[in-house]
Parts: C-alpha cells; sequence; structure tokens
C-alpha cells in the first residue's frame, strides 16, 4: 500500500489541460500575443534595424512608415521598432526575474506557513504587514533603496509579489495536508521534509503556475511605472517605461512615439491576462470536459 497519489501530470490530465485551452478562444488569443511578444523579446538583436541608442541627428520625428523607419523616430532620431523590440526583451527580462525571486521565497513561506500552524501565526501577520503598503509604493522604496537597475526593479517587485504567493501557497497546502494520502503518510511516519517536497509541492503547482501568470503582467507594468519614473532601468538602455517618460512632452504634437511603447505594453499585459484565464480554468479539475 501507498501513501502517496501521483504527483506528474498523466497523459490523460495533460491532453484534458490542452484541449480546454484549445477550445477557449480567448485563450489561444492571448497564447498567440505571448508568441509574438516572446518571439520579438528574445530574438530582439536580429530583428531590430538599428541598435536601440543608436541616434539619428538628421531624421528626428520621422513619421511612421518612412523608408527606413517603420515606426518613425523619436525626438532624437532613434529608432521606434528597435527600442519597442529592446524594450519588450527588458520587459520579459524583469517580469521572468520578478516571478523567479516570487516563487524561490513565496512558496517555501507558504509551505511552511500552511504546514505548522505555529508557522502561520508568525507568518501571516508578516504578509499582512506587508500587503497593507499599496503595490507600487512598496516596489518604489525597494527600488530606491537599492539604486535602480534591471536587477533591482525585478527584485523589488517579486519582493512585493511574495505576500499573495504565499497566501495562495498556504491556502492550498492547507487543503493537501488533510488529504487522505497525506494523512496516509504521516501514519506511517514520513519526514514532514518529505511531504512538503515530494507530495504537497507537485500537487500544488497548478496554483503556483497560474498565479505566475498573474504576477507576471503586474512585474512588467511594474517595471513600466518604475522606468518612467526614473527608477527603474537606466537610460540609454531601452525600456518601454522610459520611452512613454520620453514621448509625454511631444504629445501634442508627435503621438507616435508614446503609441507604439504603449500598445506593445498592453498586448504584454493582454497576452498574459488572457492565457492565464484560460489556463486557470484548464487546470480546474471543476472544469467540464
Amino acid at each position: 500500500m501507498t501513501a502517496t497519489v501521483p504527483a506528474q501530470a498523466t497523459p490523460e490530465q495533460t491532453r484534458r489541460v490542452l484541449r480546454l485551452l484549445w477550445r477557449n478562444p480567448l485563450g489561444i488569443l492571448g497564447a498567440v500575443l505571448l508568441f509574438i511578444v516572446v518571439i520579438a523579446g528574445v530574438f530582439a538583436p536580429l530583428l531590430a534595424p538599428y541598435a536601440p541608442a543608436e541616434v539619428h541627428f538628421t531624421a528626428p520625428f520621422q513619421r511612421p512608415a518612412t523608408v527606413g523607419f517603420a515606426l518613425g523616430t523619436d525626438d532624437l532620431g532613434r529608432d521606434i521598432l528597435s527600442r519597442v523590440l529592446y524594450g519588450t526583451r527588458a520587459s520579459l527580462e524583469v517580469g521572468a526575474l520578478a516571478v523567479l525571486f516570487a516563487v524561490l521565497i513565496g512558496v517555501p513561506l507558504g509551505l511552511v506557513a500552511g504546514y505548522w500552524r505555529w508557522m502561520d501565526a508568525v507568518l501571516s501577520r508578516l504578509s499582512d504587514v506587508l500587503l497593507a503598503f499599496p503595490f507600487v509604493i512598496m516596489a518604489v522604496g525597494l527600488t530606491a533603496i537599492n539604486g535602480g537597475g534591471l536587477t533591482d526593479a525585478a527584485f523589488a517587485l517579486g519582493i512585493a509579489q511574495v505576500p499573495v504567493m504565499m497566501r495562495v501557497v498556504r491556502a492550498e497546502t492547507l487543503r493537501l495536508k488533510e488529504s487522505d494520502f497525506i494523512i496516509a503518510a504521516r501514519a506511517m511516519q514520513v519526514p514532514s521534509w518529505r511531504l512538503l517536497g515530494e507530495h504537497i509541492l507537485p500537487n500544488a503547482l497548478a496554483p503556483i503556475i497560474v498565479q505566475a501568470t498573474v504576477v507576471m503582467p503586474i512585474a512588467i507594468l511594474g517595471e513600466a511605472i518604475l522606468s518612467f519614473l526614473g527608477l527603474g532601468i537606466k537610460p540609454p538602455a531601452p525600456s518601454l517605461g522610459i520611452m512613454l517618460s520620453d514621448a509625454q512632452q511631444y504629445l501634442l504634437r508627435t503621438p507616435w512615439p508614446g503609441i507604439f511603447p504603449g500598445v506593445a505594453l498592453a498586448l504584454i499585459c493582454l497576452g498574459f491576462n488572457l492565457f492565464g484565464d484560460a489556463l486557470r480554468d484548464a487546470l480546474d479539475p471543476k472544469t467540464s470536459r
């Protein structure tokens, strides 16, 4: 007799998830948007016609569809398409690092809080204190302390999402530890660390993955806000937030330097939100086949 259940997804479960994702038109749209965004970010050095900081002093404020400048140029004559591609790359890097920080810190804390009640009292109160601060205010404060930059912005945004990630994992741990296979494993004196690492964590991966798709667009928006305020990625490195900040004083005269990075930011977040919602529904065991 075994005290565990398979933590790995069976082929039938995998087919079920893929089938539900395929039946969701918005999920497909989100997946297509994410595919385009990832390709644009990963292959930005190959797709960009110019270096992101390359200046063309004789061609400022060129209109979109101008020969040599598909999306036009900004006030310094820098190619907007190249800067959007590299800015998308930076946004994805910050988002991925923020998710990594949130998972590496929030998941272990959530497992501990959900499994041991005495730790739950301490960690839950600590998360309440962190959640009392607005997300943007906490990210601005942490970034200002560290000095700014891509890694510092990602760390600050990831830390700001730790309480939410911790609560998601805590709730799933509380549910799983009352399952029959965990009760049987405890009766067989399986060590707690094995229960958490080999049985509870693998069975809690679905909500963790879904929460990661929620943290990603929040972190990307947070990076844009920090860069807009001058606390995120530092010029001349490209960032969608920096592009929006530079373009604001010229919006009435030449709106396209601000329109295109704004559209790129909106499409990135829309793709993650649509795909995340579809993934949540597909991974929900209550969803009909």
